[in-house]
C-alpha cells in the first residue's frame, strides 16, 4: 500500500492538491538530532522554478508534528507534512471524463471505483515525492550516525546522484558544448527550450553513487540490495528503468573483463578492485560504492495536442493537458533518487 520498509518505514499520505503531503516515519531511534532547517537543503534541490520545471510554486516548508522534543528524536512516528498553498485545481475538472496519456487518470479512476481525487494527478502526483525528500533526509541521518557514512556533516553520496543524460544528451556532451560546468537546465538549455517551445517533454537519465557502506547488508533473492532499491526507486513517478554497475552493458560482455577480482585494500579488509557489479555481490553490498542509474521518461503532461477517450461521450477526442507541468521533471530527481537509496539503506542498516 502506501508503507515500504520493515524496521525504518516510511508511509506517504496526501493529494497534490489537498490541504497538505507528508510522511510518517517510523523506527527511528531516539536521541538523533532533527529540526526543520535539516530538511531545507534537499528540498531545495527538489523545488520548482528553474526553466523546465513546473511554474507552480509552494512555500514547501516542512512542519514536524510528531517524533521530535526538543531537537532530538523521541522514538514514536516522526510526523513531517507540508500545506498546498499554490493550486489550481480548476485546472483539472475535465479529467474525470477525459484521462490524459500517459497518467495514472483512468486506472486510478478504475481502481478506486471513480473515487480518486484527479485534481494534479491526486495521490498519484510527483507532489508527493517531497516528503519522499524529507524522509530519506531522516535516513541519511540514521546512516550518518549510524556507519559513519559523512562528509563534511553529509551522507557519503558520492558527488551526489547527478543527471547523466537528458533528452538523449549525454552530460559529457553537454558539458562539451558549454565549455564548463553549470546547472543542469543550463547544460541543457537547448533542448529543454526547443521542447518547450512544442508543448513537448523530455526524460533524463540519473545516476547515483553512495560511498562508505560496510560488507554484507542485504538479503539473497527477494530483499537483494538491487531489489529493495529498485523497489524504492520504482515508487518515484515517471521511472521506467533501473541498472546496476555494468548494467545492460554486462550483456555484451565476457565473465573476464566483468568479473571484479578481490585484493587486500589494507587492514585485513579484502574488497573488489574493479566495480563492474557496481557494489552488490549475492544481493549484498561487497564494501564498494554502490553505483545504478534510473531512466525517467518524458513527463507526461505536455500542451501538445494528443488523442485520447471520453469515458461520457464514448468517442475518441483531442486534449491538450491544462495546469502547469514541468518540461523535464527528471531536472528535480536526483535528489529523489538519493532518498529512495537512503530510505533502503536505513532499513538495512537497522536490520543488520
Amino acid at each position: 500500500m502506501n508503507t515500504f520498509g520493515r524496521i525504518f518505514r516510511v508511509s506517504l499520505f496526501g493529494e497534490s492538491h489537498g490541504p497538505a503531503v507528508g510522511a510518517v516515519i517510523d523506527g527511528v531511534e531516539p536521541g538523533l538530532s532533527l529540526s526543520e532547517k535539516d530538511f531545507l537543503e534537499d528540498i531545495g534541490r527538489r523545488k520548482s522554478g528553474a526553466p523546465g520545471t513546473t511554474p507552480r510554486l509552494e512555500e514547501d516548508a516542512p512542519e514536524i508534528l510528531s517524533g521530535v522534543f526538543e531537537g532530538h528524536t523521541t522514538g514514536a512516528p516522526l510526523t513531517v507534512v507540508f500545506r498546498n498553498g499554490n493550486t489550481r485545481s480548476g485546472d483539472y475538472a475535465l479529467l474525470r471524463d477525459v484521462p490524459r496519456p500517459g497518467h495514472a487518470d483512468l486506472v486510478a479512476s478504475i481502481k478506486t471505483g471513480g473515487f480518486n481525487d484527479p485534481r494534479g494527478g491526486g495521490h498519484f502526483s510527483g507532489r508527493l515525492t517531497l516528503p519522499y525528500v524529507a524522509a530519506g533526509v531522516v535516513a541519511k541521518k540514521v546512516l550518518a550516525e549510524t556507519v559513519g557514512m559523512e562528509t563534511d556533516g553529509h551522507v557519503a553520496f558520492t558527488d551526489r546522484a547527478q543527471i547523466i543524460e537528458l533528452g538523449g544528451l549525454s552530460r559529457a556532451e553537454a558539458l562539451a558544448r558549454t565549455g564548463a560546468d553549470a546547472p543542469d537546465h543550463e547544460l541543457w538549455a537547448p533542448e529543454i527550450g526547443a521542447a518547450s517551445a512544442e508543448g513537448d517533454s523530455l526524460g533524463a537519465v540519473v545516476e547515483c553513487v553512495v560511498d562508505g557502506l560496510p560488507a554484507g547488508l542485504g538479503e539473497p533473492f527477494w530483499d537483494s540490495v538491487e531489489s529493495l532499491i529498485a523497489h524504492a526507486v520504482f515508487a518515484i513517478p515517471g521511472v521506467r528503468g533501473i541498472e546496476f554497475g555494468d548494467g545492460f552493458a554486462a550483456s555484451r560482455k565476457r565473465g573476464s573483463e566483468h568479473n571484479d577480482c578481490f585484493e587486500e585494500t589494507g587492514h585485513g579488509i579484502v574488497a573488489p578492485r574493479t566495480n563492474h557489479a557496481g557494489g552488490v555481490n549475492g544481493g549484498l553490498t561487497n564494501g564498494n560504492p554502490i553505483v545504478f542509474r534510473v531512466a525517467f521518461k518524458p513527463t507526461s503532461s505536455i500542451r501538445k495536442p494528443q488523442k485520447t477517450y471520453n469515458l461520457t461521450d464514448g468517442e475518441m477526442t483531442e486534449l491538450i493537458t491544462p495546469g502547469r507541468h514541468d518540461t523535464c521533471f527528471a531536472l528535480r530527481a536526483p535528489v529523489i533518487v538519493e532518498a529512495a537509496a537512503a530510505i533502503v539503506l536505513a532499513d538495512l542498516i537497522d536490520i543488520a
